[in-house]
């Protein structure tokens, strides 16, 4: 079966680091599903207005998708137990396909016709295959188990702000500073560097630079920049 890119994702996640390893645990995260030619005919959207969650089906693009492997090792289990592939949503999987759910912001006309969606997990550019309404009579089910080890919602950590920080964030964009917080408390952090001491981080997040350390349990945000044209041509 050949199947071709329905849309491509314009995100607030510009990097690979810092994107949540899952949706809906960073609310404040934006992005625009924009369809291409020619499914970008109003009439594929028909009825999805009133629709509060809808699932995509993307592609892991920005990932070398090597030689596949029966067993990955999943971050959230501390990356030092193996699973099945498909016990675990690891991006490395034999036709490199993702599933997200995400909610439906709303139904974007022309010039970018497509949808508004936030709570989501999708890099800059993503392509999508797919798009389906979330069914919550059908897919809710209330004695659904998960597989050993992925109980619950992951973990968070306590974040901060240096005064320097809080007070580069600007006025014209409230959305940001919930977005980079969120973000950061989600921490992204590989597990293994978890407990190394303080450890600084940044990532790109709406068009931003932002600067972070963490030590343990504590995270502290210490610098936000916008990313000027220069600083989008370096990897």
């Amino acid at each position: 079966m050949d199947i071709e890119p329905i849309a491509i994702i314009r995100s607030d996640f510009e990097d690979r680091f810092g994107i949540p390893r899952q949706p809906g645990l960073v609310p404040a995260a934006t992005a625009e599903v924009r369809l291409n030619p020619p499914f970008n005919d109003p009439d594929a959207l028909r009825g999805l207005a009133g629709c509060s969650h809808v699932w995509l089906i993307f592609g892991f693009h920005a990932i070398d998708q090597a030689e596949w492997r029966p067993t990955v090792r999943p971050p959230r289990l501390g990356g030092n137990q193996r699973y099945g592939v498909f016990a675990t949503r690891a991006p490395f999987r034999p036709n490199g396909l993702g599933l997200s759910l995400v909610r439906l912001e709303g139904v974007l006309d022309e010039p970018a016709r497509g949808l508004a969606i936030s709570g989501q997990d999708l890099l800059d550019g993503t392509p999508v295959y797919d798009i389906k309404p979330y069914m919550p009579a059908i897919e809710a089910l209330p004695d659904a188990r998960p597989p050993i080890g992925f109980e619950g919602r992951p973990e968070t950590i306590a974040v901060s702000w240096s005064p320097a920080a809080r007070a580069a964030l600007p006025a014209a964009s409230p959305q940001l500073g919930e977005l980079i917080e969120q973000t950061v408390a989600a921490d992204p952090r590989p597990a293994y560097q978890r407990g190394d001491g303080e450890t600084r981080y940044g990532m790109r997040l709406h068009g931003h630079e932002v600067t972070w350390e963490a030590d343990g349990t504590q995270a502290r945000i210490t610098a936000v920049a916008p990313v000027t044209d220069s600083d989008r041509d370096t990897p």
